[in-house]
């Protein structure tokens, strides 16, 4: 495995998501508020939709699809809610001074 940088923390405000690239995949960056980033795959395993253009809840810890409203555990990947039954991918995220890292593999 290896960290790879994909943004800083300024770039993804509190209760926001960011789509970024980390090695090659596509990853929703979500920022949970505290230091609380997580990461997941970015397409919706019903649809492909990009979760990075969902709302996130903060309180809930979940990413909504945009495309037909299945919820996705941020933590877990896990999918919530109807259409979608399968997880997504999720990625460990450090923080490494301003800069956010995603363990990708090598």
């Amino acid at each position: 495995m290896t960290a790879v940088r994909v943004a800083s923390v300024a770039d993804v405000p509190e209760g926001a998501s960011l789509r970024v690239d980390a090695g090659g995949e596509a990853v929703c960056l979500v920022n949970l508020g505290d230091g609380g980033f997580r990461a997941l795959g970015d397409v919706c395993s019903h649809a492909e939709a990009y979760l990075s253009e969902g709302e996130v809840d903060v309180a809930e810890g979940t990413v909504e699809c945009p495309l037909h409203g299945s919820v996705f555990d941020v933590s877990t990947g896990a999918a919530k809610t109807l259409p979608a039954t399968r997880p997504v991918p999720v990625y460990a995220v450090t923080v490494d001074g301003d800069d956010l890292m995603i363990e990708v593999d090598d």
